[in-house]
Formats: structure tokens, C-alpha cells, sequence
């Protein structure tokens, strides 16, 4: 199945990821903090099943293009499994790089940090608390070439 993607600068562009984060971080696991100024910079995607929003994530730097984050991903309850996570992160990767990106750090959850380890990143921390969450910070190194593949 294909899903079609859309790229937007700000959440005030994208209310879709707004909603999703909201169903997902605030209802289902409880975050209060879950929207911030890092929102308003940050470039959002949003993949759609059809006219249904289903998954997005959010990426941005702070200081240098050649490092940037990648936070705030998810997928609706209905749609785990289809591995849409995955496909968030290759949007993203492919804007890092296109903007200059060499390395991309997260906050992972701890019970996702298989998940990303899959995909090529490494944990470059312990544990910490974000709202009483465990979570771990992780790095991947993006080569010349890979948002092309």
C-alpha cells in the first residue's frame, strides 16, 4: 500500500500532526509537555492512508544544518504494525540531508529503542526521565548517498 506524504514548515501548517500527537502522546500515554516552541520551526510530515492522517513526526536544529533532530513520531493505534514509523523516519532522514545534515540525534522512548537500533542508530546515553518516561538518546551518521536509496 501506498501512502501519500505531506511536508510542511511549522505545526500551525499541518494541524493533521497536531492531532495525531495528540491522540497518541497526551491520551494514550499521557504527556502534558507535548507541544513547544520547537514546533513552530520544526518541518512536520504527515503520511495519509487515502483522506485518513495516520502518522507523522517533526525535524529541526538548533545551532548547525549538519546536526539536526528528529522527535515526535507516530502512528494512530489502528495503524501499528504497517510499518509506517519506519517510512516517517525515511522522509526525514531524506530532508535532513537534503538540507545538510550529517548526523540526526533522538529522545527515544526506551521500549522503542529496538525500533530505531533496527534502523541505524545508537544509543549515546543512559536512561533518563522526560515526564516520567525512560528514554535514551540516539545518534545514526547519514552517508553521502543514503536518502537516495
Amino acid at each position: 500500500m501506498s501512502y501519500r506524504i505531506n511536508l510542511s514548515h511549522g505545526l500551525a501548517d499541518n494541524p493533521d500532526a497536531a492531532a495525531i500527537r495528540e491522540e497518541v502522546f497526551i491520551q494514550e500515554q499521557g504527556f502534558i509537555g507535548e507541544f513547544d516552541d520547537i514546533d513552530a520551526r520544526a518541518t512536520h510530515v504527515v503520511l495519509y492512508d487515502g483522506e485518513d492522517a495516520v502518522a507523522t513526526g517533526r525535524l529541526f536544529f538548533d545551532e548547525t544544518p549538519r546536526r539536526q533532530t528528529i522527535g515526535r513520531v507516530a502512528v494512530r493505534r489502528a495503524w501499528r504494525g504497517r510499518f509506517l514509523g519506519r517510512e516517517v523516519l525515511r522522509v526525514l532522514e531524506a530532508e535532513a540531508q537534503r538540507t545538510g545534515a550529517q548526523v540526526i540525534t533522538l529522545s527515544a522512548q526506551v521500549q522503542a529503542q529496538g525500533f530505531y537500533e533496527k534502523l541505524g542508530y545508537t544509543a549515546v546515553s543512559g536512561q533518563y526521565l522526560d515526564e516520567s518516561c525512560p528514554h535514551v538518546r540516539m545518534e545514526k551518521r547519514l552517508l553521502p548517498d543514503e536518502a537516495a536509496q
